[in-house]
């Protein structure tokens, strides 16, 4: 696997077994990447990357230009892998063990673009998007194979690729 955009591109990742996570293909962490291009500008801004993975959507982010990149993982195989992934990279993401539904309500900060990405019919997508209400700041990504109850949130844009969808998500200020 390698980063597809930026200071880092073509530098490879090593991503865990299959068995453990699905880490997302590149042409659709660059269709993402694109996509959020032309709604923010990357320079100055922050990135959550729940359900991290591998680690290189975190990866992407920092070597795309955003400045604060934190990523969760609560796997311990996946975990390790991907601490090894970040020490490759300087600046590299900052890595959190633990459950995100947990974890990221309670980070104490705001983040202008989150990415959710959880197992795949784990039945917690819904869960995911309530768990980062109090910390989004403009846009959440959502990587889903079923539908969602997307209350509080406005749907800016989705695309399929293949059996998956990517929703842009902006909360709802209504709500």
């Amino acid at each position: 696997m390698n980063i597809t955009a930026g200071i880092f591109k073509g530098q490879k990742v090593v991503a865990p077994d299959e068995k453990i996570t699905r880490p997302t293909l590149s042409k659709v962490r660059m269709g993402i990447f694109n996509t959020l291009q032309a709604m923010i500008d990357f320079e100055g801004k922050s990135f959550l990357d729940m359900f991290a993975g591998s680690g290189i959507m975190g990866l992407e982010a920092i070597s795309r230009g955003f400045s604060n990149v934190c990523a969760i993982e609560k796997n311990p195989g996946a975990f390790h892998i991907i601490k090894n992934n970040f020490s490759k990279f300087n600046p590299s993401p900052v890595l959190l063990r633990g459950d995100c539904l947990k974890l990221a309500p309670k980070l104490g900060e705001r983040f202008d673009v989150i990415y959710i990405d959880p197992p795949y019919f784990s039945g917690i997508y819904e869960a995911s998007l309530q768990a980062v209400k109090t910390i989004a700041d403009n846009f959440v990504i959502l990587e889903h194979v079923t539908d969602v109850d997307f209350s509080g949130f406005e749907v800016l844009k989705q695309k399929s690729y293949g059996d998956k969808t990517i929703t842009f998500l902006k909360l709802n200020l209504s709500d």
